[in-house]
């Protein structure tokens, strides 16, 4: 896989910081409702670009995680109850930015009897109440691979379902803290059977191989996967995960050739791609 020799990053990483009104509106609109964003808590390159063109991923549930995934910026610990506004400040925020398309990820509450697939329901139904012409992604844990609980979120018909693998299958027991490679496709092979838009991804610089890049495309294909997105793995904290390499662009654009060969519908493939980037040409 071409790299760089040292650790520092490349040219090609630089990010812009969030600026201008639009960003600073969506910021107002987002802590005036009590809000979270995986933009921050995960420390997101394209911050920026997307918080200047109007747009947020919101992330529910809280801003702290029961898992301690090694590569993840988001806090870990004991989370606070579930606030029983969120859905419709979630609502109210979608509509306020006027989106077209909404994208919503959540902390894994592993504490909660039903892992928050409950209020993950509740969340879906309120921004489709309230903004009926806005289509939606939703970036679901595993729900510890419990089929009923994936399917309650499958059941509410959000446009896009997604999760994510992170890695590939050698490396996800050492990057990943509970999440498990074959359940995590199991996830995608349920929500893919439904007809709802399954989509996945996966970083890259962990010390993946080129084989085990095109081997985990061919897993989330056998399980219908029809989106894919591909970034760079970015070392949040000191008390991350090292980054073992920064993949070139070409490499990267070679990964979104393959992919589309292998037969998935989209591919985003580029050094700064993360899940939710460019999220809304994934509903067609």
């Amino acid at each position: 896989m071409a790299c760089c020799n040292n650790r520092r990053k490349p040219e090609w990483l630089k990010i812009k910081l969030p600026m201008g009104q639009l960003s600073t509106g969506v910021l107002n609109i987002v802590r005036g409702h009590n809000l979270h964003t995986i933009c921050t808590s995960g420390m997101c390159p394209n911050q920026g670009e997307c918080w200047g063109a109007g747009t947020a991923t919101f992330m529910i549930g809280g801003d702290v995680c029961t898992r301690s995934c090694k590569f993840c910026n988001v806090a870990t610990g004991r989370p606070a109850p579930l606030d029983p506004r969120e859905p419709e400040n979630i609502a109210n925020s979608v509509k306020l930015l006027e989106l077209k398309h909404a994208v919503i990820t959540s902390v894994d509450r592993d504490d909660l009897e039903d892992l928050g697939a409950g209020h993950w329901v509740r969340v879906i139904e309120a921004v489709k109440r309230e903004n009926p012409n806005t289509t939606m992604e939703v970036l679901i844990p595993d729900f510890q691979g419990r089929r009923e609980l994936v399917q309650q979120v499958i059941d509410v018909r959000p446009e896009v379902i997604s999760h994510n693998l992170e890695t590939v299958r050698r490396l996800s027991d050492s990057v990943r803290s509970r999440a498990k490679y074959d359940i995590s496709l199991e996830v995608i092979r349920q929500v893919s059977e439904s007809g709802i838009v399954s989509k996945s991804g996966i970083m890259l610089g962990l010390g993946e191989t080129r084989e085990e890049i095109l081997q985990t495309m061919d897993d989330l294909r056998a399980a219908g996967c029809k989106v894919m997105t591909i970034g760079q793995y970015l070392q949040p904290t000191s008390a991350n995960l090292e980054v073992k390499e920064y993949v070139t662009p070409e490499t990267f654009e070679e990964y979104g050739r393959i992919g589309l060969e292998k037969g998935f519908r989209h591919v985003e493939s580029g050094p700064l791609v993360r899940s939710s980037y460019h999220a809304e040409k994934h509903v067609k």
